[in-house]
């Protein structure tokens, strides 16, 4: 993050470390990623400088590859019907929370696009790639990974909503919490919702779940720590293990995707 500094006679020296900050690092086919977005992956995601330049370069690829998606408004109004149908709500009444949340109707419709763009994405061009796992690799998956599958009795998490999934993304890119509210809360494993429990388990301590639209907002959840736990059987894990599998298969599906891409990119490495 920028430092303050104070002092009048270092003025120039500031102005000239904000420059070298907010500089433009490296250019993906024109698009420009600076230092300071560098630097603030590497603060909130806890990766390596390397890691953070690779994923703001595929983060960079993915939109452009998305570019030429189209979603129609039907479709988009087909989902969101559903959405609020998932929440008990009507159509109008979101259209009420979202307005007193002061997020306009035009921003959570195109919210709703990316994000629709998103899935289209990777179901044309990567899921397609991945085959069903048998119950064989599931099983070894399962013994190649048991300390991933200890059942703990409770999770401490940290809960982040925006009224957007843009908002949401960028708190997740860059760090910044403007408009983002935060809970801290610790959540029994039993009775949660199976999706949502294997989806927790998956992720490691300190890092965040994928955004998660919950109809009027969107979240993320940060996981803290896990509390009491003990392994899980085969036949008590099978979800998460197939849940965890089906993660690390699409991270490595859109790896390989985004390395052909990079290939082929124009990348300019303006500063290191």
């Amino acid at each position: 993050m920028n430092r303050l500094i104070l002092l009048g006679l270092l003025t120039f020296l500031t102005f000239a470390q904000a420059k070298i900050v907010d500089a433009v690092a490296i250019t993906v086919n024109g698009q420009a990623i600076t230092t300071s977005e560098i630097r603030r992956v590497q603060e909130k995601a806890g990766v390596p400088k390397q890691e953070a330049i690779d994923l703001l370069i595929q983060d960079r690829l993915q939109k452009a590859a998305m570019k030429n998606i189209k979603i129609s408004e039907e479709t988009i109004d087909a989902k969101i019907k559903q959405i609020a149908n998932l929440n008990n709500i009507s159509v109008p009444k979101m259209q009420k929370l979202l307005k007193q949340q002061g997020t306009r109707w035009s921003n959570y419709r195109e919210s709703i696009r990316q994000a629709m763009k998103k899935e289209r994405f990777f179901r044309e061009k990567v899921s397609k790639t991945i085959l069903p796992p048998s119950e064989g690799q599931l099983k070894l998956y399962y013994e190649n990974h048991k300390e991933a599958f200890m059942m703990p009795g409770s999770l401490n998490l940290t809960e982040y909503s925006a009224h957007s999934e843009k908002a949401l993304q960028n708190f997740l890119r860059t760090g910044k919490s403007k408009g983002i509210k935060s809970i801290t809360q610790t959540k029994k494993t039993k009775g949660m919702n199976p999706a949502m429990l294997a989806m927790l388990l998956s992720t490691p301590d300190g890092r965040f779940t994928k955004p998660i639209n919950a109809g009027d907002r969107w979240v993320t959840y940060q996981v803290k720590g896990k509390n009491g736990a003990k392994l899980m059987s085969f036949e008590e894990a099978k979800n998460a293990v197939a849940g965890r599998w089906r993660q690390e298969q699409q991270a490595q599906a859109l790896k390989d995707y985004f390395s052909k891409m990079k290939t082929q990119a124009d990348i300019k490495i303006l500063r290191k």
